[in-house]
């Protein structure tokens, strides 16, 4: 098991009384969750098969080897689903996971420190990159766009920020 897991979805409980539970998907596709083989917890020492039973609200209900109860369903609400990177993808230049960006050194245009990316959210109208800010009290919350993000050099560890006017 490589230590290079990235996070593709989670359980988001029980769904049902016969062990179903509901999984949120973070893949571009989300039916793309159960692609890439077994998927194991954040540690590493919980191996999770699941097989796809049907869209629900906000996901799929599915159903995991081994969990034939809603008493066993609802205590994995929360568990993180991971994968081991090497099964994913390869992307095209301009892509990025958001594991290959928290982390990151931030630096506006003319290269001067902003922080480091914290966290990338996306709650449904596009990616937004979370900088903890050396030059604010609170942390920068940016569209992750070409024209605000118009450099990501994952070799040099950083990524370069053209900040709104209102934000200086």
């Amino acid at each position: 098991m490589s230590d290079d897991l990235i996070c593709i979805g989670a359980i988001a409980g029980a769904f049902g009384v016969t062990g179903e539970v509901r999984l949120k998907s973070f893949c571009s596709t989300p039916s793309d969750l159960t692609a890439y083989g077994p998927l194991w917890s954040e540690d590493g020492k919980r191996q999770f098969r699941i097989t796809l039973t049907k869209p629900v609200a906000g996901g799929f209900g599915a159903r995991i080897a081994g969990v034939t109860t809603r008493d066993d369903a609802d205590s994995l609400r929360g568990t993180s689903l991971f994968v081991d990177r090497a099964k994913l993808p390869s992307l095209p230049e301009d892509e990025f996971y958001h594991a290959d960006l928290i982390g990151l050194e931030a630096v506006d245009t003319g290269g001067e420190g902003l922080g480091k990316v914290v966290a990338v959210h996306n709650h449904g109208a596009g990616d937004i990159i979370e900088i903890s800010s050396i030059r604010h009290k609170s942390a920068l919350l940016l569209p992750f766009t070409k024209a605000i993000v118009p450099n990501v050099d994952l070799a040099a560890g950083r990524i370069i920020v053209d900040l709104p006017e209102d934000g200086e």
